[in-house]
């Protein structure tokens, strides 16, 4: 008895049966960019957009930005510090703000409460 799989004998990806080539690829060219730990990234392009390339390519072993000057690459992205909600709260309100605040919250558990 058959399974009734169309695509047995074909592997993922192989395109229609019988074609043995996919075309002529598009001419390329290799653009190389430096991160600031001096890591070497080399993407391809096509030629016809090679001008048009990004002034920036992130290095795929740091993670740093990379530009296409050796000698002065880009300095990396300084991330803000995670902040806490207290941290945005603190911002906002000043202590005597806050003591009348918890002042009235209590007032109001208490008035709950009956004590």
């Amino acid at each position: 008895m058959a399974s009734g799989s169309a695509i047995r004998g074909s592997r993922v990806g192989a395109g229609p049966m019988g074609e043995a080539e996919r075309g002529d690829a598009a001419p390329r060219v290799l653009i190389s960019y430096w991160c600031a730990n001096g890591h070497e990234s080399r993407p391809s392009f096509a030629a016809e957009i090679a001008d048009d390339a990004p002034e920036t390519w992130d290095c795929p072993r740091c993670g740093y930005p990379g530009g296409q000057d050796k000698a002065n690459p880009p300095s990396p992205v300084r991330n803000e510090p995670y902040k806490t909600h207290l941290a945005y709260v603190k911002e906002r309100r000043t202590e005597e703000d806050g003591a009348a605040l918890l002042d009235e919250a209590l007032a109001a558990l208490r008035a709950r409460r009956g004590g």
